[in-house]
């Protein structure tokens, strides 16, 4: 059974910094991709991040420049450096993986507040 678990979340000050992470375990077959998303309170969830198997990335404009993804392939871990934090990044953070099947996953997601 795929499983995946977020952590690093937290309450931060604006211009601060976190990092989360996301585990993956109990894979059957090899992951395609894996991304992020966020989920403000009372909007829909919103893409933010994605890293492709061969190691491209890309970013949604409102995090581009501030957040960067990338891979632990050994530990199939995904992480999101998320610097110059600003209060409208304040969401439910949800990692998402598709294995070579076309299976989508999602991770139970973990909560990061800017605040002062």
């Amino acid at each position: 059974q795929v499983q995946l678990v977020e952590s690093g979340g937290g309450l931060v000050q604006p211009g601060g910094s976190l990092r989360l992470s996301c585990a993956v375990s109990g894979l059957s077959f090899r992951i395609d991709f894996m991304s992020w998303y966020r989920q403000a309170p009372g909007k829909q969830r919103e893409f933010a991040a994605i890293i492709f198997s061969g190691g491209s990335t890309n970013y949604a404009d409102s995090v581009k420049g501030r957040f960067t993804i990338s891979r632990d392939n050994a530990k199939n871990t995904v992480y999101l450096q998320m610097n110059s934090l600003k209060p409208e990044d304040t969401s439910l953070y949800y990692c998402k993986m598709r294995d070579v099947r076309g299976n989508d996953y999602w991770g139970q997601g973990t909560q990061v507040t800017v605040s002062s």
